[in-house]
Formats: structure tokens, sequence, C-alpha cells
């Protein structure tokens, strides 16, 4: 993924599901070299026609964001991720290190005050789920959420604790351990960290739900409420194209093979049963309805007024 690490986007989307609000907060927008992400296929993404214009370029660069998202509760007021941060050691990958944006403050003018949040909930604990965990104050790294509980698989939390077995390219340990000490551990010294493990509920409306594959802790979270459902996505797909085709897989994943039976899963449930999916990575319009198209599916996006959408 590359950006030119612009200033943070400060339109919002936002979907109701039923009593649960859910917005959008964009840390930065990307580019994905989709030609070269994918390491199982050699077929061109251009041949994914409804891609192009709102997740790909007419020459197969892919559109991706890093976002947060604000679910709003009738009880409580929960953040899913929170990308990149300001001012963080990301060992090689340097282009997202050392940041200053107006993310937070954008995040606090759209009504959201930081001592506001109840729960943080980080789908995985790769660099771009975690960062805004952390503010550095006075030479230390503070939670940024003061009055938040932080919510974390317990699985990859242990993991990414000494993680000298990852399979996969060994920059991934480079960039994780400064982010484990920088944006995880400080949380665990001011006793603000929660594990959880398989299925958990946050609220009436929320559940966690294990989507193993990318991570080896990842879990997405399930919103019902009103009759209505939604499914924040986290990596599970990085790109709407993996909704196409679930085969494709990227190098970051933990393990190729759960994930690419996860999107299968994930997706055929959602297609069947009308589930709402709001990809986490995925371009404005980012949320929409799953057909069945081929051996993949087909994203219909809900169309939204680029402040607010709703269901």
């Amino acid at each position: 993924m590359t950006t030119n690490s612009p200033p943070a986007v400060t339109s919002l989307m936002r979907w109701s599901i039923g009593d649960v609000t859910v917005t959008r907060i964009v840390d930065s927008p990307g580019h994905l070299d989709l030609a070269g992400m994918f390491s199982t296929t050699t077929e061109s993404v251009q041949a994914i026609g409804w891609l192009v214009p709102d997740f790909a370029t007419p020459d197969g660069v892919g559109l991706c964001d890093f976002a947060s998202f604000v679910v709003d509760t009738p009880t409580r007021r929960i953040v899913v991720d929170t990308c990149w941060g300001d001012g963080k050691d990301l060992g090689p990958w340097d282009e997202f290190g050392g940041r200053s944006t107006s993310f937070l403050a954008d995040f606090e003018a759209a009504g959201f005050p930081l001592d506001s949040v109840d729960l943080v909930v980080c789908t995985h604990l790769h660099a771009d789920h975690v960062g805004y965990n952390t503010t550095l104050f006075d030479g230390r790294w503070v939670p940024t959420f003061p009055q938040a509980r932080y919510v974390f698989n317990r699985a990859e939390f242990e993991y990414w604790s000494a993680p000298a077995d990852y399979p996969m390219d060994p920059g991934m340990v480079a960039l994780q351990e400064p982010t484990f000490r920088e944006s995880v551990q400080p949380l665990v010294e001011a006793g603000l960290v929660d594990l959880v493990d398989g299925e958990h509920r946050l609220t009436p409306e929320i559940v966690l739900e294990p989507t193993l594959g990318h991570s080896i802790g990842h879990q997405s979270v399930r919103i019902v409420s009103g009759g209505k459902e939604a499914l924040i996505t986290g990596d599970i797909a990085h790109h709407p194209s993996q909704a196409a085709r679930p085969e494709w897989g990227i190098g970051a994943d933990y393990d190729a093979a759960s994930a690419i039976e996860t999107r299968r899963r994930i997706f055929a449930d959602a297609a069947d049963r009308g589930v709402v999916v709001i990809g986490t990575h995925w371009s404005a319009p980012t949320a929409g309805i799953l057909s069945v198209d081929g051996d993949g599916f087909r994203l219909h996006p809900i169309a939204v007024d680029g402040a607010s959408g709703n269901m």
C-alpha cells in the first residue's frame, strides 16, 4: 500500500443499522498495486469491470483508505481500528512513520470527544489498525482515549508479544515490534486492556466474531439491530476485488488457506442474508450488499451523499 500521506480527509460517511450508527473517519487515502498484491493470480483486475471507478482506476490501480469507524450504540461508543497514528516508529515502513496529521482533530470535530469513547476494538494488531491507540505526550506514549477499555483478541495479543515465528515476510516483524511497543504495551501498563477469546459480545447489538487467516487472531465486528445487520470486515479483504475473487490472497496473510476460507464463508453468508458489508480499507462508497457472481461476489454499494447514509 502506498500513499503520499496527505492531511486527513474530513468528509464523513455514516450508516444507520437499526439503533446503531456507524461513522467512518478517514486517516489517509492510498493506492494498491493490485497487479503485484495478489500472489495467487495472473488475471487482470480490469477484467472485474464493476471495480471501476469507485475501487480502481481504469489502468488497474486499486483505491483504498485507512479509516476508523465510530460505532454508536444506545449504551456505548465504540471505535473500531485506529489506523497508523502520528509520530510512530514503523521500522521499514517509514513512509507512514513519524507523521503529524489532523486525524484526531477531525475526529473531535466530527462530534466525538476523545474522552467520550467507551471501547476501542482492534480487529487485529497490525500497525495500520492500532496507531492512534496511543499519543505521544511529554516523551511518553499515553492512551489516546483516556476513558476507554481496549479490546484485543487474546491469541493476537500473545502472538505479537513475541512474534519470532512469523511465517511470511520478516519485514512484518521489523514493523510489528515497534508497533507493539508504542501502540499496545503502554495500554497494558495503564491497565486498560481486555483480552477476549472466540466470539465475544460487547453490547446487545455488537459481537466480535473470529475471522481468522489474515492474522492469527483476526476478528470482525458484527452489528445486529432493529432487524438489520452489518459487518465491519477488518482485513479479511483489503480490497473489493477479493470479494469478486475470494481466492486472491496477499503475502502478509498469516494463514493463506484460512484467509480464503474465511472470505468465502463470510461473503456467502452476507450475500445469502443481505448483510451489509463495510470494508475497512474499501474506498468510498465503502459499504454495500453482496450478490453471487460466478465463483465470487459482486458488491452493490449503498448510496450516500458524502455526509450520511441511512439504511
